[in-house]
């Protein structure tokens, strides 16, 4: 069974960004590595981002529908070591009836998200690029004006992946119209 290589980051959605945003940035002696007035990523490491923040002035200015759409974490993500693990995961996993409800490329990471029994979200992901490559992508023009990405299908990247197609070839960010950000759930 293939298993997350690492934790990779957690998301917060909240009401009071600047003042959580400035607070992880002096609590862990962060840097940003893009902020824009709705969506803050900060690192402390070599990761692309640790933390995410999700500003619900902005992004949900009369409350959520969802209760999943309030203040606190929004997910946890975990990378897989490689996209063969991540596809086999979501091969186990669609056995068993267990279906993600949010499949994207973010530009940086190919990512499955996944609710448990309690609607606690997750993010299971492989890196599509290199870390510096991922923090020169997210200072693009490109990536400000789509941060979240956009959809794939990961029947055809299944697919595709054991015919033999190469991982780098399946790791590249396709073309196509932005991804509708599922509801209540923010960001990447």
């Amino acid at each position: 069974m293939a298993k997350p290589s690492k934790f990779a980051h957690v998301v917060y959605s909240t009401r009071r960004y600047e003042e959580m945003v400035d607070w992880y940035l002096k609590v862990f002696e962060a840097t940003v590595a893009y902020k824009n007035p709705a969506f803050a990523f900060l690192t402390y490491d070599d990761e692309h981002h640790r933390f995410a923040f999700a500003n619900l002035d902005l992004l949900s200015p009369n409350g959520a529908s969802e209760a999943r759409g309030k203040e606190g974490v929004n997910h946890v993500a975990y990378t897989y070591a490689n996209l063969g693990d991540l596809l086999a995961t979501y091969a186990r996993l669609k056995a068993m009836g267990i279906h993600p409800y949010w499949r994207i490329h973010h530009g940086i990471t190919l990512s499955l998200y996944y609710r448990d029994p309690d609607g606690n979200r997750m993010e299971f992901q492989v890196d599509a690029c290199s870390v510096e490559e991922a923090n020169a992508y997210m200072r693009t023009e490109e990536f400000a004006a789509n941060p979240a990405g956009v959809d794939i299908d990961p029947e055809i990247l299944l697919a595709q992946y054991r015919s033999g197609v190469p991982e780098e070839q399946l790791l590249m960010m396709p073309h196509g119209a932005p991804s509708a950000i599922p509801e209540a759930h923010g960001m990447s």
